[in-house]
Parts: C-alpha cells; sequence; structure tokens
C-alpha cells in the first residue's frame, strides 16, 4: 500500500505529466528517430544514426522546448481549460502556477544547454522556437489564421531541426512536409471548433469564433482536398515502399471525415472528428517503418 505522501507525489507526477502531454512528447521523439533513419538519413548506417549524440541533443532540446510550450500553454489558457476540459483542468491544477513556471524555464534553460553541444547555430534556432511558443500561447493563438498558421509552423519546428542537420534536400522529404503540414493544420482547425465555447467565454478570437462554423467547414474541406496532392505525389511519383498503404487509408478516413465534418453540430462530434485527424498523424509516424521494411537487417 502507497503511503499519503506517495501518493500525493504520484499525482503531483501524473498533474505534470497531464500538462507536459508527456504522451505527445514521446511520439515526436520516436517520430524524429524514424524520420531520421529512413527518411533524412537513408543513407547512413543504421548504428551511425541511433548514436550519433548531436542528433540525442537536438531530440532532447526539442522535446524540452516542446514540453515548456505545453507548460505555458497551459498557464495562459488555464480559465479556458476549465470550460473546454474541465476533467484535465482539474488535474493540472494539482501543480501549482509558480511550479509549473519554474519548471519551464528550467526546461528552455536545458534546451539551449543542450543545443550547444551541436552548434551557436543549434542554439539560435531553439531560442527562437522557445520565443516564437511564447508568443504564439501568449498573443497569437487569439487571432484567427495568424494563430493556425503559426501552431502549424511550430508543431513541425522539431523536424525542421534534424532537416537542417542533415541538410538532405529532396523533394519526397518537401513532399512529406506538405502533407504533415496540411494535416497538423486541419487538426487545429478542428480542435477550434471543439473548443468554440470555450473561446467565446474568453475572448479568443479563432476562426469558427470570428467567421463561424459553416466556413470552417468549408476551409476543413479545402484544406482536406488539398492533402490529396502530396498523396498522390508520394504515391505514383516517388518510391515510399510499403507506407504506400498509410496514404491509401488516410484517404479513406479523410472521405470518413469530410461526410461527418458536415453533419457535426456538437462538441462530441468535432472530438470525434479531431480523435480521426490524431489517429492519420499518430499512423503516419509509425508508418514510416514501412518504407523500408528491411532497413534493421540491411543497415546494422
Amino acid at each position: 500500500m502507497l503511503s499519503r505522501k506517495q501518493k500525493h507525489i504520484l499525482l503531483k507526477f501524473f498533474s505534470m505529466f497531464s500538462v507536459v502531454r508527456g504522451y505527445n512528447i514521446l511520439i515526436v521523439i520516436i517520430a524524429q528517430y524514424l524520420t531520421s533513419i529512413y527518411i533524412l538519413a537513408h543513407d547512413k548506417p543504421l548504428k551511425e544514426v541511433v548514436s550519433d549524440l548531436n542528433l540525442l541533443m537536438l531530440v532532447l532540446a526539442s522535446s524540452a522546448t516542446i514540453a515548456g510550450g505545453y507548460i505555458i500553454n497551459n498557464f495562459y489558457d488555464s480559465e479556458k481549460d476549465l470550460i473546454n476540459r474541465p476533467i484535465k483542468s482539474r488535474l493540472d491544477k494539482l501543480v501549482s502556477q509558480n511550479t509549473k513556471l519554474s519548471f519551464y524555464f528550467v526546461l528552455n534553460f536545458l534546451a539551449v544547454i543542450m543545443a550547444s553541444y551541436v552548434s551557436f547555430r543549434a542554439v539560435v534556432f531553439f531560442s527562437i522556437y522557445i520565443f516564437g511558443i511564447w508568443l504564439y500561447s501568449h498573443k497569437l493563438k487569439k487571432m484567427p489564421f495568424i494563430g493556425n498558421l503559426t501552431s502549424a509552423i511550430l508543431m513541425i519546428t522539431p523536424f525542421f531541426a534534424i532537416f537542417m542537420y542533415y541538410k538532405n534536400y529532396e523533394t519526397v522529404i518537401f513532399v512529406h512536409a506538405i502533407f504533415l503540414f496540411l494535416m497538423i493544420s486541419m487538426h487545429e482547425l478542428t480542435k477550434d471548433l471543439e473548443n468554440i465555447k470555450g473561446d467565446i467565454a474568453q475572448n479568443y478570437v479563432t476562426i469558427p469564433v470570428a467567421y463561424g462554423e459553416r466556413v470552417s467547414k468549408v476551409m476543413l474541406t479545402i484544406l482536406a482536398l488539398l492533402t490529396l496532392v502530396p498523396s498522390y505525389l508520394l504515391l505514383f511519383k516517388f518510391d515510399v515502399g510499403h507506407m504506400d498503404m498509410f496514404f491509401y487509408l488516410s484517404i479513406f478516413l479523410l472521405l470518413i471525415f469530410l461526410f461527418l465534418l458536415w453533419k457535426s453540430k456538437a462538441k462530441l462530434h468535432y472530438l470525434i472528428l479531431h480523435n480521426i485527424l490524431k489517429l492519420i498523424i499518430l499512423a503516419g509516424v509509425f508508418s514510416i517503418l514501412l518504407i523500408d521494411v528491411h532497413v534493421i537487417l540491411n543497415r546494422i
């Protein structure tokens, strides 16, 4: 049996894990390594990529920065989350705001220290990234279009860090990036539809608040159709191995998404749509393994 003190510490841990979205950070770490192994450094031996200390430092710096970003975002959105996510909000409040802010500064400091191991340019990159996250959380997220665009850019920035490290400028990488950017943009706009009640209460002028649900649905439809362009290119113009199964699946799921989108009216409906997009993004991360199923054997 756990003592009262041990239970209290455990609750605090789960609270902070919830605040920093530990599960999302784990996915980003996996995605960065898979992207490095299968796409950005596909011509290097597997052992060389996995044991690269510079890559490890970039991944850890990204993780620390993202965790810090979730903390500052939670800090500014605490009132809104009471409306949109009451259960999660109660768990998050088990850790005081002062503790969260202290942890925020520690994480950002560690991110810069780890980036300094790689290069001065990496320090500048992550310093700008940290500032960008703060600016988004403090001001930009309350602006329609600008907030959505900034959010999508910030979410793909960790991959840009390792892209710059490997300096691989193959066209297929940009096509993958466009697909991911479009999916994240859809995810963020759908999340705005889901959270419209809290946004109105806290004067967040998001696209659904400013222009209504119908305009938001039209924009989501356009974004979904635009994903067909990189999907087509990756299916028929580039060799993505068995990852082609993922793109066929994503097209099928997006058709279901669009069908449900135009029938959606309540928060629960938008939550389902939100989860469909999360499933596509998550499946996309692990489907990178399908690009070359023999990579583990061939590149050791």
